[in-house]
Order: structure tokens, then C-alpha cells, then sequence
């Protein structure tokens, strides 16, 4: 049995130093190259995981972020505000106001899992990473923070040749179409009326 399994020796002894070696070599003939920060930045990859940004005009707070948050660190405070009803008869609506959002970086361990169960897109990548602090209890960071990171959250990459667009795209689109087609058949009615009151009785 043991004379079927393959030979774990090399053919040649000292065959794995000289490799080791070889590599030893290749290494010292490079140029060394210190990247020098702060003042050069680095090159990122364009899903590199830095800071959490937060769009709030997308919040509906519903908690799905902080409940499924496996280390606890999003906090969020909200209260109801009545909405009038908007025609004579209705009813009035509640709704859901933000009044605090703030993510403990002492305790994210950048899983992505809120960012990935966010149902309204409210929460994005940052490749921001410069935000050290001296005492760890500023690194709770809240709102005003996680928006103004917002803004360094790149661009999604573009789609790829042959793919459906978004059903949000798709669907804004076919809105814009029917309102455009209806103002036009709006503006053109007062001027077949005007031609025909120029026409007058045959």
C-alpha cells in the first residue's frame, strides 16, 4: 500500500534551498521602494473596506442594520411624527424620524452585513480610512460623520455588456416617458383648438 503513494522527496537533495535561494537573489537585485506616507497616498482597490457612509435621506429606520449587526455597535434613536392626510376624508399616516445614527468603529469588525441587508440602500463602502483618534471613545462617530463620508463613496463599476438595467432605472424611465407624453398632449391641445377656431365654419 505504502509503495503507491508518490514520493514526497525531491529528485535532487538541496533542490528546495536553491529555489529558496534563487527567489533570495531575485529580491536583491530590486530596486526597494518605501511608499512614503502620509505624504503619498496608496492606491486602493476599489472595494476596499474603510468607513461606513450613510445616505439618511434613504433611512426608514427600521433597525435591520443594528438587529443584525453581530458585534452591536450601531446605534439608532427615532421618534413617530403624524403626517396630515392628504385629501379631505383620509387618513393620517405615521411615520418613522431619524434622530440618531452612529456606528461604534471600537467594535465594527467591517463584516458588511448591515450594509448587505439594508433593504433602501442607506448604507455604503468608503474607502476612507484616515479617521484615528487618540481616545477610543471618539471613535463612535455619528451621523454628521457617516454623511459626510458618504461623499467619498465611489461610483458603482459599470455594468456589463448585455446586462438587464435596474428595475429602479427601468421603472424612473417609463415615469419620465408617461409624464413627457402627457405635457405634450397637454400643449397640444390648446393649439388644435386655436386652429380651429382659425378655420371657423365651412
Amino acid at each position: 500500500m505504502a509503495a503507491n503513494l508518490p514520493s514526497t522527496r525531491s529528485r535532487f537533495p538541496g533542490s528546495g534551498l536553491a529555489k529558496g535561494l534563487a527567489v533570495t537573489l531575485r529580491t536583491m537585485t530590486k530596486k526597494t521602494v518605501t511608499a512614503q506616507y502620509p505624504d503619498a497616498q496608496p492606491e486602493l482597490p476599489p472595494r476596499s473596506r474603510g468607513v461606513i457612509g450613510l445616505f439618511e435621506e434613504n433611512c426608514t429606520v427600521c433597525m435591520l442594520c443594528a438587529r443584525e449587526c453581530p458585534d452591536w455597535c450601531i446605534y439608532i434613536d427615532s421618534h413617530k411624527e403624524t403626517i396630515p392626510a392628504a385629501a379631505p376624508g383620509g387618513r393620517e399616516r405615521s411615520r418613522n424620524v431619524l434622530d440618531r445614527f452612529a456606528i461604534d468603529f471600537s467594535l465594527c469588525m467591517y463584516c458588511g452585513i448591515c450594509i448587505e441587508v439594508c433593504p433602501f440602500d442607506a448604507l455604503f463602502w468608503s474607502p476612507e480610512f484616515e479617521y484615528a483618534e487618540t481616545d477610543i471613545h471618539e471613535l463612535t462617530h455619528e451621523r454628521d460623520k457617516l454623511r459626510d463620508w458618504m461623499w467619498t463613496v465611489p461610483a458603482p463599476p459599470a455594468l456589463d455588456p448585455g446586462a438587464e438595467e435596474p428595475k429602479e432605472i427601468v421603472s424612473a424611465r417609463k415615469a419620465a416617458e408617461k409624464l413627457a407624453a402627457a405635457e405634450a398632449a397637454r400643449a397640444a391641445e390648446p393649439a388644435a383648438a386655436t386652429d380651429e377656431a382659425e378655420e371657423g365654419p365651412a
